[in-house]
């Protein structure tokens, strides 16, 4: 604003050193003035903005978004801030754990102004602030863990710094609303036995999975051979039930045959003309039992007359008769009754 004045007064001056603009010089600077005057007084705040105006050196009030006006040469303001959410990078540190391992943890703030007048002056730097007391709080959550843990617990560790930080950022005018984790780094000794852990596990898992599978392998084929032979057997037993009901059926209707080709043979012993058949048959069977028995064998039994077959039929046809049923015998006629006497 100094600069601007000043150079009104120059401009007026030099118009007044000319005879020609002399009498122009005094309304310019009025009219200078004033505009500088209306300049000055006139604040545009930006959106999601605030700004601090101190009076002579003290508090006055804290310009919003949008158009505001100020008293010039007397307000002037003194801070400007965001409103917005701003990150905020906490560089890396060494952090020493619960059993002495160092470990090297960097992480990212996220923190909103809330109140501009706590955070123009409840601290020299808020920002300065905040990443001095994450660090800190950082350290300290750190040492409370093991180095396994440390790597399971990050959002634990999260949270805390978040309250530690939410807590003294009251008074800063600053609210904190997450911290976050970015890299866990142990020394690379520590990684190389982490990783023969890791690989340890896991050949440990491949066999245990390996003989998992071996025994699932080895009882499905003892449960397959087991259910095979079960099948086998019940396969059998239904054979073996199929076959004897078979051979039963056969016996029943050979024996049904022979029972009928029996009778069928006594009726025809019985019809007129029968004996003449029989006689006849039995001799054919006889004449060619004894003509196959001369083309297979050198060494013949004969009857002591080969002659006489008559009687070897006649013997033949006694057995027929006496296997033939008896024909039925008559009743018996009752004698007549004598005559009474005279």
């Amino acid at each position: 604003m100094f600069f601007k004045i000043f150079a009104v007064v120059i401009i007026s001056l030099g118009m007044f050193a000319f005879p020609a603009t002399q009498s122009y010089a005094i309304p310019f600077f009025l009219v200078a003035l004033v505009v500088v005057f209306i300049i000055e007084g006139i604040r545009i705040v930006p959106h999601q903005n605030a700004w601090v105006v101190e009076r002579l050196g003290k508090y006055n009030e804290t310009l919003e978004a949008g158009f505001n006006a100020i008293v010039p040469f007397i307000d002037r303001v003194a801070y400007r801030h965001s409103l917005k959410e701003v990150p905020l990078d906490v560089p890396e540190q060494t952090c020493i754990t619960r059993d002495n391992t160092q470990l090297a943890v960097d992480g990212i703030i996220y923190f909103q102004v809330t109140d501009p007048k706590l955070a123009s002056y409840g601290t020299s730097d808020y920002v300065i602030a905040i990443t001095q007391l994450a660090q800190t709080t950082l350290r300290s959550e750190i040492g409370k863990m093991e180095l396994d843990r440390t790597f399971e617990s990050r959002d634990e560790i999260n949270r805390q710094v978040v309250a530690v930080l939410d807590e003294a950022g009251r008074t800063w005018g600053v609210k904190v609303l997450r911290y976050e984790i970015k890299n866990l780094t142990p020394p690379e000794a520590i990684l190389r036995s982490m990783q023969a852990q890791i690989t340890a596990e896991r050949e440990k898992r491949a066999l245990i999975a390996k003989s998992e599978g071996q025994r699932q392998q080895e009882i499905n084929l003892a449960d397959g051979e087991k259910q095979a032979a079960v099948l086998k057997s019940e396969g059998d037993k239904l054979a073996a039930i199929n076959k004897a009901q078979g051979e039963a059926i056969a016996i029943t209707t050979v024996a049904e045959a022979t029972a009928t080709a029996v009778r069928k043979v006594a009726e025809a012993l019985g019809a007129p003309g029968g004996m003449q058949a029989a006689n006849l048959k039995v001799a054919e069977h006889y004449i060619e039992a004894f003509s196959g028995l001369a083309k297979t064998s050198n060494t013949l039994i004969v009857p002591s007359n080969l002659a006489d077959i008559s009687t070897l039929v006649a013997s033949a046809m006694t057995v027929l008769d006496r296997s033939r049923p008896a024909a039925p015998r008559p009743p018996a006629v009752p004698p007549a009754p004598k005559p009474p006497a005279a």
